[in-house]
């Protein structure tokens, strides 16, 4: 009897976050580990210089070797490209230059055969200028797109992003990134009463508007997707103080989601977990948006956010404290409620292997780091065997910023070491962007030939966190050593009786350490350390750390 209300406890389960009911998060998720896959850029296979769905097809079992669970792979859909794909034009048809439908169906068909989940990037907030759905819009008649999109009611009407042009109607547009990109109407939070254009979220243009994000959404769930990214989450609904209105919505859609799709998952570009998680999704990456400390622990003087220096620098003048009390406090706040994601880069900022940072080794430190703090893994295509931030390269569908230009992190995959590195038959001048013209780039085929290679120690990496739950996603953290200017980075991770302690130094300089050990570690091992000791001292723990070093111990009780 007891035995059964455990179960029925377990199968009426709901969790509860911030207050809101939702049904678990899939469990799969608790050990999954992401690969991010930037199309165009990861495999040719008909020859015309640009990734493909084949070619993500002929890689799966590659990403299943490297210990992959899961794909986000960023826009496919028919889009003028002004944007790389965040410009929609048919949010129902995948673009001709990547495939068909049938082909997307058969990559979440085939990388399911490997246990491999795909998550597909959710363009939510816009589409193109070019959609039919906006030059409907833009009609001096009324139809139902009219209000499908956000304008003003007098072309001499123009508030902060709103784009005048020569339109039909009279009334200037609100873009949400570039002009190209007109913002979907999902009314306002606090529409302002002297502006009769702004419509509250309950009036029929934004609740189309939603129903129709809901059709998209299960269009492509139907078809074998397994979840989305979506893109400038928080961004949706306008004039919304506190994203009251915001975090409805959102709610909204996650409860009928898993209704329908109880292992789906929903990730959000937000930039803040514990906001996202409030609002319903179920996880979210600490990145370079906001203040944060990302930046500070990662950028340096090379790449598409640029600084003098970070604490990931062999200059070692760099400081922790920013990045870490922020992320301890999102992981405090998220709790079990949802999921944070410290990626290892994205397609919008520049790979580890930027400026100074460029060796192998330096690599090794900052991926130590980040695969073994708590939360999702992800790499972004690349990053497992070193690609680097390629600067100055051409502006290429929208890529150039006005702080820097993101290009330089989607350069063709490098399989191989032949010209073209393995990526397209293809001339090399028709690459969709140009490739690494290092002698010595990095590519699968000698990694893959080399156990000791930084691929390999990249596998190793996640092997780690599948054996020791310490080690894992919800593994627990307490910070040792981490002090403003001051190397090493010292932590330990925890889950239940299993104890681990990670050392990183990335600074150009040996470090020695004392920390107080009031819980008397009886004995630590070694588990994966590159010119890094520990010594049990009386009271505490000796930590001797070379320059560019890292060390994994496991503690014994």
């Amino acid at each position: 009897m007891k035995l059964k209300s455990i179960l029925l406890i377990v199968l009426l389960s709901q969790m509860s976050i911030f207050g809101q009911s939702f049904r678990p998060i899939p469990e799969w998720l608790k050990t999954a580990a992401f690969y991010q896959i930037y199309p165009q850029s990861f495999k040719d296979t008909n020859g015309d210089g640009i990734g493909d769905i084949n070619g993500i097809i002929s890689k799966l079992d590659y990403i299943k070797w490297l210990g992959i669970d899961a794909i986000w792979l960023n826009p496919c859909f028919e889009s003028s490209f002004q944007d790389a794909g965040y410009d929609v034009t048919d949010f129902y048809k995948v673009a001709a230059r990547y495939g068909t439908n049938n082909d997307l169906k058969r990559l979440f068909k085939e990388a399911h055969k490997r246990k491999i989940r795909v998550c597909l990037d959710l363009v939510a907030g816009h589409t193109s200028a070019d959609h039919p759905w906006f030059q409907a819009s833009q009609s001096a008649v009324h139809n139902e797109f009219s209000d499908r999109f956000i304008w003003t009611n007098d072309s001499t009407v123009k508030p902060e992003r709103h784009i005048s042009g020569k339109f039909e109607r009279n009334g200037t547009y609100r873009k949400n990134f570039f002009d190209c990109q007109p913002a979907l109407n999902y009314g306002f939070g606090q529409p302002d009463s002297t502006q009769q254009w702004q419509q509250p979220v309950t009036a029929p243009g934004p609740i189309a508007t939603r129903n129709e994000l809901v059709k998209i959404i299960n269009f492509w769930m139907d078809m074998g997707c397994d979840g989305f990214r979506v893109d400038m989450a928080p961004s949706l609904i306008k004039n919304d103080p506190n994203k009251v209105e915001t975090n409805k919505l959102w709610h909204g859609i996650r409860r009928e989601f898993q209704k329908k799709y109880p292992q789906g998952i929903l990730i959000a570009e937000w930039g803040n977990p514990a906001n996202a998680i409030k609002a319903g999704f179920m996880m979210d990456f600490i990145i370079h948006l906001g203040n944060n400390g990302y930046s500070s622990m990662f950028f340096n003087k090379e790449g598409t956010y640029r600084r003098d220096t970070c604490y990931f620098d062999i200059a070692g003048v760099g400081t922790p404290t920013k990045f870490v009390d922020y992320y301890l406090e999102q992981l405090r706040v998220v709790g079990d409620s949802g999921y944070v994601c410290v990626p290892t880069a994205n397609h919008d900022f520049q790979r580890p292997n930027a400026g100074t940072r460029n060796s192998e080794e330096q690599l090794r430190v900052l991926t130590a780091f980040l695969m073994t703090i708590p939360g999702v893994p992800l790499y972004y295509y690349g990053d497992e065997i070193g690609m680097k931030f390629i600067p100055n390269l051409p502006n290429k569908e929208g890529s150039q910023l006005t702080k820097g230009n993101r290009a330089g992190s989607r350069t063709p995959m490098q399989w191989d070491g032949s010209d073209g590195a393995g990526f397209s038959t293809a001339p090399i001048e028709k690459f969709y962007l140009p490739i690494d013209s290092s002698a010595y780039r990095p590519n699968v085929e000698t990694q893959i030939n080399n156990p000791t290679s930084f691929l390999y120690f990249n596998r190793n990496l996640l092997q780690l966190r599948k054996k020791y739950p310490a080690l894992g996603t919800r593994g627990e953290i307490k910070f040792l050593y981490a002090k403003s200017n001051t190397y090493p980075l010292v932590y330990e991770r925890s889950f239940g009786s299993e104890r681990f302690i990670v050392v990183v130094n990335p600074s150009g300089k040996s470090c020695s350490v004392q920390i107080n050990n009031p819980e008397q570690y009886k004995k630590i091992i070694p588990v994966l350390a590159d010119k890094c000791a520990i010594n049990l001292a009386e009271g505490g723990l000796k930590i001797d750390i070379d320059k560019i070093s890292y060390g994994i111990f496991k503690v014994i009780d």
